[in-house]
Formats: C-alpha cells, structure tokens, sequence
C-alpha cells in the first residue's frame, strides 16, 4: 500500500457523503491512563506542535453504496476498537489527563448527505478541512469518516478516514480497508466478517506503565539513546536539505522492486545471513557514502510496541523509536554492510522498549529525531492482494515534525518507498540524488542472486517483530 498526501489520491467526483460519530451512551469516568506518546503527544499539541497531525486512509467498496448497511458496519467496528469510544483531556494549567469511556453500542453515526454531485478539486477541499477540524486530539471524535458515490451511484463507492496520530500509527492504517470491507459485506449478506479478536489500546496505556517498573530494562535503554545523543545529537539527512521553512513538506512516492524483484532481494539478504530490513539498511548505508561520503551510518527508525497477540490487530499508537548507527568503512560490500546493519538493530533495540518520551526525561533532553526511516512488511495483512483492487491508499496530514522521513513498505505488489523533506530546491535536489541512487542499489542486489525467491506462508503472519511505521 502507498503512504501519500490526500492530494495525490486521484478523488473522484460524485456526492460526498459525511459519517459522523455520536455518543448516545453514558460518557463513564475511566481512571486508566493515556499511554506515553499518546500523554507526549496532547501537551505538544496544547503547545501548538504537532497539530493536524492525521493518518488515513482511503479505498473503494462495490457500489451502489448501502448507507444503512455501511452505518452499521461503522458502529460495529467503533464497538470493536475502544479507543474510538474514549477519550481523554489535558488540563493545560494542572498537566492531568482525565479520559471518559462511553460502553459498547453507545455510538450512533450521524449521515451528512450533501446531496449533490461535486467535481473532484471541491470535494478534495470539503475532504482536507473535514480531516484537520475533526481528527485533533483534543476533541471527540478525533477521528471522521466520508464517503463519494459516483453520479448515478452504481459505480464503487470511495471511503474515506482520518484520525489524529494519538489513536491510530501506520499499522493500524494498513488494516481499516479489510475489516471495514468485511463488517459492510457482512451487514449486506449475513456472512460472518470473521475478525479476529483485539485487546484495547485503552489497556495498552495501563500495562506500558505497569512495565516501567523494570528498572534493568530501563536502565539498558538510556544506555543506548545516552550513547546516540553523546555526538551532538540525533543523526541528520546526510545530503544538504536547505531551510526547513515553515510550509508544508514536499514529498514522493514510488515503487522500488515489483514483487518478484523484492523475493529476489529477500534471498539476497538471506544470502547475507541477515533479514530483508537490515538489508535495506545496508543498501542505505552504502547510498550514504556514495552520494555524501558518510562514513557513518545513522538514523532513527520507529519500532512497534505490539508485544502480544492482543496487540496484533488493535487501534491505537504503539509506537516506539531506536537509534541505529554502525560504521561503513571502505568496504561498502552489500553482505559486510547488512550484516553491521543487523549487529546494530540486534545491539540497539533495547532503546525501544522504553518510550522515547519517557527517555528523554529521564536524561534531560527531548528526543527529536530528524532523519527517520520507517519500515514496514504488510504483505500478509488479511486482504492486502485485494489492495490494488480497491484503490487502498494510506494517508499522511500535511503536519510534520521531522526534516527527512523516509517510508519503506513490502506489500503484495513490491517494495514501495514514500519520502517526506523540507519544501525547497535544495532539499528536492538532494533527495531525488538519495532516492535514485538507493533504487539503483537495491535492483542490483535483487539482481545479485540466482535462488529460487524464498516463499512465506501466510497463515504464520503476525505483526510482532522489528517493524513499524509512525
């Protein structure tokens, strides 16, 4: 699935349809807390960063479109995720956070009809003010649905979601368009949507917690972000990039290897003796040193925090970051570089088993990384074949908070990668430089073996391992 902008979502034109969450339950006082990011993210936001921070999605459903059905389908998957039935508020003058939890079928969905068949630029601005009025983390619902049907409504109908990055990360993204699909398909036919069952990130705040009592633990990721921010601080994109302005982020989005091509750099990582991601990171390490001749391999990388099958599939933001640095050396082979790639995620990860709010103030100092690189391994989410079917896309507000962002994704389809970076000639320059070089490095390493690509068998999926994304 690619990771973009709204606006690089081809919109269709028809009748937009708003859907918009209504409590007819009791809001309930629940003393469970907000988990660490979630806690970092409201005081930032109340400070004025960080604001208009969504994720999203968007994909088609066969149409014509049944409102009662698709209603239903909504309510059901509300009840399924608590996190879109609480909500929590920051007294800005005290600090405290008190969070209010109506019970399940205590939500109503409102349908806002707008009745009339709009062009395709009028409902992408309907759709962008829609999103940053309602997906902030200081109102509820931080999260709104909408949907365009096309003019005589018998062609597919186009979902739309949003929600503030308190409640939702990328990896719950990439599962709405399935369970949505799946719960209408049920409230059309009676044919069970069949969904496994999910824990609450509403919980998950509670038990983060309960976790930080395990000093050992603690103490081994201070250990980690100490050494990372002894050197002047967190690692920089490592071509210039120019001013970072004020505006809005430039950004792009392309296809790396077609899926055949990613088996094949699958078994060249296997080759190496380490995993597809520290293969990548190899081939990062190496474009590093060929366009700017770093001799230093240094980034952040996000690592998720779903560490039980509970987890798995749950709404919410489990999100943790890691540090990875290694050193590249004269010998920028794809086997020496990926294999320090896979040393340095193997001696880093403890620094994600704390959250990173939590460690910076523990030493002092905010953690602000500036050069990111996110990966992720969706291609055995339920339905994700059926992504390019439906037109999935996953979205990303216009909000940022970091110089360089850099999205990698292994689907179904291939290796995809989405780049975020400052909105100037410099920057564009720089990284388009980045970007060409790392697909030259990587089609050369999946062209580097002749084994048959290894196959995975789909029913030992399961999100828990060394990937993430925002």
């Amino acid at each position: 699935m690619e990771f973009t902008e709204l606006a690089d979502y081809a919109i269709p034109s028809g009748s937009l349809i708003e859907w918009l969450p209504c409590a007819t339950g009791p809001w309930t006082p629940d003393p469970r807390p907000a988990s660490y990011i979630h806690e970092a993210h409201l005081q930032r936001s109340s400070a004025g960063s960080g604001d208009k921070s969504w994720l999203g999605t968007a994909f088609e459903i066969p149409g014509p479109l049944d409102v009662d059905a698709f209603r239903i389908a909504l309510r059901q998957w509300i009840d399924r995720h608590e996190v879109l039935r609480s909500h929590t508020a920051l007294d800005t003058s005290t600090g405290e956070i008190t969070r209010h939890t109506v019970p399940v079928g205590g939500i109503d969905i409102g349908v806002v009809n707008h009745g009339y068949d709009a062009p395709s630029q009028v409902n992408f601005e309907h759709l962008h003010r829609l999103f940053d009025d309602f997906a902030s983390p200081h109102s509820w619902p931080s999260y709104v649905f909408a949907t365009l049907t096309p003019r005589g409504g018998d062609g597919p109908s186009t979902v739309f979601f949003a929600a503030d990055h308190s409640i939702i990360d990328g990896f719950s993204i990439v599962l709405i368009a399935h369970e949505i699909t799946s719960l209408y398909r049920e409230a059309l036919t009676g044919n069970p949507a069949n969904l496994f069952p999910v824990g609450s990130y509403v919980d998950f705040g509670t038990l983060e917690r309960e976790q930080m009592s395990d000093q050992e633990t603690e103490d081994a990721a201070l250990e980690v972000w100490s050494k990372a921010l002894a050197d002047g601080g967190l690692p920089q994109f490592p071509l210039p990039i120019g001013d970072r302005g004020t505006e809005s982020q430039n950004g792009l989005s392309m296809w790396l290897l077609d899926s055949d091509h990613s088996k094949r750099f699958s078994a060249r990582a296997a080759e190496a003796g380490v995993g597809y991601f520290a293969g990548l990171l190899g081939a990062l390490a190496a474009v590093g040193h060929d366009v700017a001749g770093a001799d230093r391999f240094q980034i952040v990388t996000p690592v998720h925090t779903r560490s039980a099958q509970e987890w798995a599939g749950a709404l919410g933001w489990f999100v943790g970051l890691c540090p990875i640095d290694f050193e590249v050396g004269d010998d920028t082979s794809f086997d020496t570089l990926a294999r320090r790639a896979a040393e340095s995620l193997t001696a880093m990860k403890p620094a994600a088993a704390i959250p990173f709010d939590r460690i910076g103030e523990k030493l002092g100092t905010p953690i602000r990384p500036r050069f990111v690189v996110s990966y992720m391994d969706v291609r055995f989410v339920p339905e994700a074949a059926q992504w390019p079917e439906w037109n999935a896309r996953a979205l990303r507000s216009k909000a940022f908070t970091h110089d360089v962002y850099i999205w990698i994704n292994r689907t179904p389809t291939g290796l995809n990668l989405a780049v975020r970076y400052p909105n100037n000639d410099t920057a564009n320059a720089s990284v388009h430089t980045y970007v060409a070089a790392l697909r030259r490095a990587i089609e050369e390493a999946a062209t580097e073996t002749d084994d048959n690509p290894p196959t995975t068998d789909a029913s030992s999926y399961s999100p828990v391992a060394f990937q993430t994304v925002s």
